[in-house]
């Protein structure tokens, strides 16, 4: 499966809130990742992710590994994705290390997540604030398989367009690729 994702820029955060909650209940989530690679780099150099993320809820916590394969279309950045939820965040951080991955880069994402239905997809909007970085984003995604991503990009578009997001407040930047670039001075 791939995941249809576009990201953007939000210019009004407050008013892009107000029409969320509009589709329905928000959720406040902050997300820990931890991105893994190869001592050599070896992962990023072919365009893969390999994450562990807890999310922390106002219910429960939970945590979850994902493998993001490489790029299938470059123009949203839309990749095959992989993922399970583990009982034991610290047993997968340990097995990772011990067969030789080595934590790339970590850091926190404050989220307010809303699960609707829109132009007959599921589809997932989060509001995204890394501390480290300026500026709130959007992430929107569904579920398509390869054949259907043109298509289900297109409704991933509509449904931005609909909340006032334009293709000039889209990017492409990865929070990794920001957080480091942040860090790095």
């Amino acid at each position: 499966m791939i995941e249809a994702e576009l990201k953007a820029r939000v210019h009004a955060p407050e008013e892009t809130l107000r029409q969320l909650d509009a589709l329905g209940n928000g959720r406040a989530e902050v997300y820990r990742d931890t991105y893994y690679d190869t001592p050599d780099g070896a992962l990023e150099a072919r365009d893969e992710e390999l994450r562990v993320r807890t999310v922390h809820g106002a219910d429960d916590t939970r945590t979850v590994l994902t493998y993001k394969g490489a790029r299938v279309d470059e123009a949203s950045g839309s990749k095959p994705e992989h993922e399970t939820r583990v009982e034991d965040a610290e047993a997968v951080h340990a097995m990772l290390r011990s067969l030789g991955y080595v934590p790339a880069i970590a850091f926190e994402k404050r989220c307010r997540n809303y699960d609707f239905k829109a132009r007959g997809r599921q589809m997932l909007a989060t509001l995204v604030r890394v501390p480290e970085l300026d500026g709130t984003f959007l992430e929107l995604e569904t579920i398509a398989e390869e054949e259907g991503l043109a298509a289900a990009l297109d409704d991933v578009r509509a449904v931005l367009a609909e909340l006032g997001i334009s293709d000039g407040d889209l990017t492409r930047e990865l929070y990794t690729d920001a957080v480091r670039a942040r860090r790095a001075g």
